[in-house]
């Protein structure tokens, strides 16, 4: 029998993507479920983008592109950083990737070393402690708390700082909590960054989703220095309603960004050609689409919160961005339905699939098992009945 590689060890499936398959499974068999599971926005990718796309079959945009992308895409990239953020980088500080997740993976590849500690801010992605530990590095987790924000205080972030140190990982808006960092609060951590020699890694997927008319900021336009230490990381996926396009990108020091390059170069090659000029009208477009689908967004979160906070024995803050909320549920730990026993988030999550044919997501793999995560990228009208039926089920409790 051959024995598989000891970098597997510990590895799962995202676990966002196993609910999000469980309960488009149990719907398929033509149960009554409602997903709060998917990471993604319900609505369609703007129909402009589409027929870009189509343009590019057409005209024959079919063939093997630069691996880290076309210049057309590059130069969008680098229009889109100097409008939004007031950031400079020239083609080689740019690479285009299969998504996201894959520039994260790419980054965590090209920079650790065996025992190169990256500090990440818990609750947290589900991903990145994962990707870090198949890069060779170790996660370093620093707690926050829902009374601070979900974010990390720049006391909180010197405490974690090792001599093994390489990194630290900002995800603003966030992914689970959609906390987001004030400009204030980022310079304090720059700040911590730089003075002990540490590469910022900067996730702004959410940038764009962010409510309230609260203004979301780069790490990366603090200062030139700063700039210089980090690698920012972003895509089409979430402000374009894009997921299945795949289509991430990093900006970043050029001796990074050409590791990246070849690390995919010798790993999946280039993002696919259609997608890529799909994206060059995302960015370089009209923007109206997302302004819509923000203030959409913007209701539904009111909605969900006001929602789950009247249900008893569940809390939750008001998100800044992202389309997510972290919901404490871990009041009715220990209680039952039945001989069911609910010891923790997991518990939870299965208990609501299974009794109240409600898809959430449980936050043990984000950090924290008091907390399960629902995103608010569904239909008002689920939004409402999922609600009232996780209040069902969790009254249920006894």
């Amino acid at each position: 029998m051959i024995k598989l590689s000891g970098r597997l060890n510990g590895l799962e499936e995202s676990v966002t993507l196993a609910i999000t398959a469980k309960a488009r499974s149990l719907k398929a068999e033509g149960k009554d479920i409602i997903g709060f599971g998917a990471g993604e926005p319900d609505f369609d990718t703007p129909s402009n983008i589409k027929e870009a796309a189509i343009k590019a079959i057409n005209t024959g945009q079919t063939k093997y592109t630069p691996v880290g992308g076309i210049n057309e895409l590059k130069d969008a990239i680098i229009n889109k950083f100097k409008k939004d953020n007031n950031l400079a980088y020239s083609r080689d500080e740019i690479i285009v990737s299969c998504g996201g997740k894959h520039s994260i993976f790419n980054l965590f590849q090209a920079i650790l070393n065996p025992g190169d500690e990256v500090i990440i801010p818990a609750p947290y992605w589900v991903s990145y402690p994962v990707i870090v530990a198949l890069g060779g590095g170790t996660p370093k987790i620093v707690r926050t708390s829902e009374s601070e924000g979900f974010k990390m205080s720049v006391e909180a972030f010197k405490a974690g700082i090792s001599p093994e140190a390489k990194a630290v990982v900002i995800n603003s808006p966030s992914n689970p909590t959609g906390a987001a960092y004030t400009t204030d609060e980022l310079r304090a951590i720059a700040e911590a960054a730089l003075k002990n020699d540490l590469l910022i890694v900067s996730d702004e997927i959410y940038e764009k989703l962010a409510y309230d008319g609260f203004k979301t900021a780069s790490i990366a336009s603090i200062s030139d220095e700063v700039k210089r230490s980090t690698v920012v990381l972003n895509g089409v996926s979430k402000a374009y309603s894009m997921t299945g396009w795949r289509i991430g990108y990093a900006a970043g020091p050029k001796e990074i960004i050409k590791a990246m390059t070849n690390i995919q170069s010798q790993s999946t090659s280039n993002p696919t050609s259609i997608s890529q000029w799909a994206a060059v009208e995302a960015l370089n477009g009209s923007q109206e689409s997302i302004s819509k689908m923000l203030k959409e967004f913007e209701k539904r979160r009111n909605a969900i919160v006001e929602g789950l906070n009247a249900i008893k024995n569940v809390s939750c803050i008001r998100p800044q961005g992202a389309f997510y909320v972290f919901a404490n549920v871990s009041k009715s730990y220990g209680k039952k339905f039945k001989d069911r026993v609910i010891k923790g988030s997991v518990d939870m999550a299965n208990y609501l699939l299974d009794e109240a044919g409600v898809a959430v997501v449980p936050g043990a793999p984000f950090g924290d098992d008091s907390f399960v995560r629902l995103s608010y990228a569904i239909s008002m009208e689920n939004i409402i009945e999922g609600v009232r039926r996780i209040g069902k089920a969790i009254g249920e409790l006894k």
